[in-house]
């Protein structure tokens, strides 16, 4: 049975791409790609030119099947835009296929956009929680956010130019006393590192552009007890008996739980229905 090698790509810097990656996009007959016109540019880089094949997230089985048969008859090699396949990038099905056709899976190992985020931030920690991109929608990114705010280790988002705004004002909204580490364009020509609290972000990233990487730091002993949705539910029924309602009843939740006032409308519209 043939090889598929999972081949990690530089994020911006090409001279970081392994002599090993190097070699083994040199040397393997197939290549599939999330985008072929920049694999073309890397491969030209290093002076390969094997068969380009295009697979991304929105590749159909019929395709995915016409690149497994390709896998059949020799070794092949994986690569994503920048960065490892599958980590918030395409790569899961064709590695699914491939094992399941009875291919070895063969994963070389380099650049990493989460990684190389969570090794600057300075903070001392044995787990992490990667969440990729936030939802689009408001009210889901920031329920999103609200339910991960006990987890102790660092947390991870990528986000786009368009959306970094949003998101770090969802972050403000959520837990503006945490730090954050922000990193954009790591590697290249502009990258820049923005440590601070969420409000400093929302105007020090008033207008940017580039791809973001956000290291939120985790909850400490003191915030790990953040009270939970039962919990704020039961103070809304009470405060609700003794005749409070609207604006009134969710500012003397938030006082007394110190939930986000969000969250605590939140509730309290789930409460009423």
């Amino acid at each position: 049975m043939s090889t598929l090698y999972v081949v990690a790509t530089p994020i911006g810097n090409l001279s970081d791409l392994t002599e090993r990656a190097a070699t083994t996009l040199s040397s393997v007959p197939t290549v599939a790609a999330e985008d072929t016109r920049i694999t073309r540019k890397l491969l030209k880089h290093i002076g390969a030119s094997p068969l380009l094949e295009s697979v991304h997230e929105h590749t159909s089985p019929q395709k995915l099947k016409k690149v497994i048969s390709r896998l059949e008859s020799g070794d092949m090699g994986f690569v994503t835009d920048a960065g490892t396949p599958s980590i918030s990038d395409p790569g899961a099905s064709l590695v699914k296929a491939a094992l399941e056709s009875g291919h070895n899976v063969v994963p070389l190992p380099g650049a990493s956009a989460l990684t190389t985020a969570l090794s600057i931030t300075g903070w001392s920690f044995n787990r992490f929680l990667f969440l990729g991109f936030l939802p689009r929608k408001k009210q889901e990114r920031i329920s999103l956010l609200e339910s991960v705010t006990t987890e102790p280790g660092p947390i991870v988002i990528y986000e786009s130019p368009r959306r970094v705004k949003a998101t770090l004002e969802a972050l403000n909204e959520v837990v503006p006393d945490r730090q954050l580490v922000i990193c954009r364009e790591l590697t290249k020509l502009y990258e820049e590192t923005f440590r601070g609290t969420p409000a400093q972000s929302v105007n020090h990233f008033s207008s940017v552009k580039g791809e973001f990487v956000i290291v939120i730091e985790g909850a400490t002993e003191s915030t790990s007890t953040i009270i939970t949705d039962k919990e704020i539910r039961k103070v809304l029924f009470n405060l609700q008996s003794q005749g409070l309602s609207g604006r009134s009843l969710v500012e003397q939740t938030v006082q007394i739980t110190k939930a986000t006032k969000n969250r605590v409308y939140r509730l309290s519209l789930d409460h009423e229905q």
